[in-house]
């Protein structure tokens, strides 16, 4: 029985310097499962899924494996076809591969190189991918807490998508001085990785879509995804954009992530945006109530010896891009950030922890 078109591989593919059909490909996802690694466990789970006779695979939505979805093969490769035609990603290109097979952006990098053609190196999934890795890429994807720790080897990369997190301005503004050709991403688990990627530039540009992938707006100015090639049909999404065209927008912040104060909509990663222009370490802004019992803006950072309290205040008030009800009046100080593999940021839970400290500003 021939094998379906989707678990085929093309006959460049290449897996850390070797070649591979489908049967010994099977043989080295087995060693994986039974020898490798906890990254490597999780590429010879989803080696041997992807190769199965199946039409469909299921996707875990969270690390616990308890929410799963059913996608078509065929759309998972509809998507790495569509970021290959966007990025100019071809045959016998030369791809790093150091995200986590549990998450959809670690699935689609294996599905690119094994669709495409590409020789792929696959390394831990750690903070500093390029650990005694001297090699040059032509193509890669990582996380920013990734992308941060690498800044020195990022040159090394002719195309590198970042995405699976918030994407500071410090850390674009850093990409951009060491002239990386660097994209950021959009997507989610339900649009089988991302739909839309911007280039860094400054100023901040654009999301455009790839190809085969429309967008609108609903009523509250939340994006629309329409991805037949994808099987995906009116996707609502809770993330409020600016729209330019059906393949075209700025994005503004999640409407789940609103702070009411005041009879204000304030948009945490707007401010997050603006505040990041002067400040570089991690932080959030979320809304406390301490001293007058009633609920202010709050700048939520990490406790951490070597950041300077006043110089926090300084960068605030010299950051004339904020709006008056932008404005924190507090620092809250956390031990630990509760995050993603990916470095996104938890705010519910860490904000449900009791906080270490609490400085007015």
């Amino acid at each position: 029985m021939e094998a379906p078109k989707f678990s085929k591989i093309h006959n460049r593919f290449r897996l850390n310097g070797y070649f591979y059909d489908r049967n010994t490909l099977k043989e080295v996802a087995y060693n994986f499962i039974k020898e490798g690694d906890l990254y490597e466990t999780f590429m010879g789970d989803f080696i041997l899924d992807w190769l199965d006779n199946s039409d469909s695979i299921y996707l875990s939505t969270s690390i616990s494996k308890e929410n799963k979805i059913l996608v078509k093969k065929q759309s998972l490769v509809s998507s790495a076809i569509s970021t290959g035609d966007f990025l100019k990603v071809s045959v016998g290109d030369k791809a790093l591969h150091c995200l986590p097979t549990n998450y959809i952006a670690g699935k689609m990098m294996l599905i690119r190189a094994l669709i495409l053609g590409l020789e792929i190196d696959l390394v831990s999934p750690s903070k500093k991918p390029f650990y005694k890795n001297e090699k040059f890429y032509d193509f890669a994807a990582m996380t920013p807490i990734q992308a941060f720790h690498s800044i020195p080897e990022l040159g090394r990369i002719k195309k590198l998508i970042i995405g699976g997190a918030y994407l500071s301005n410090a850390l674009q503004q850093a990409l951009i001085k060491a002239k990386i050709n660097a994209y950021e991403t959009y997507g989610m688990m339900e649009t089988l990785s991302h739909i839309a990627v911007r280039r860094m530039t400054d100023p901040i540009s654009e999301f455009k879509c790839l190809p085969g992938i429309f967008v609108g707006q609903d009523n509250r100015k939340c994006l629309i995804i329409d991805a037949p090639r994808l099987d995906i049909k009116n996707l609502i999404t809770n993330d409020q954009v600016e729209l330019y065209s059906p393949s075209k927008f700025r994005l503004i912040g999640s409407i789940d992530h609103i702070i009411k104060l005041d009879g204000y909509n304030i948009h945490p990663e707007q401010v997050e945006r603006k505040l990041s222009e002067k400040i570089s370490f991690h932080f959030f802004i979320d809304k406390i109530a301490f001293k007058s019992k009633k609920e202010k803006l709050t700048i939520v950072i990490e406790d951490n010896s070597k950041i300077n309290y006043k110089k926090i205040k300084d960068q605030i008030k010299s950051c004339t891009k904020l709006k008056q009800n932008e404005i924190p009046k507090y620092i809250t100080l956390h031990k630990k950030f509760i995050q993603t593999y990916s470095g996104k940021i938890k705010r519910k839970e860490t904000m449900n922890q009791n906080p270490f400290k609490v400085l007015d500003l």
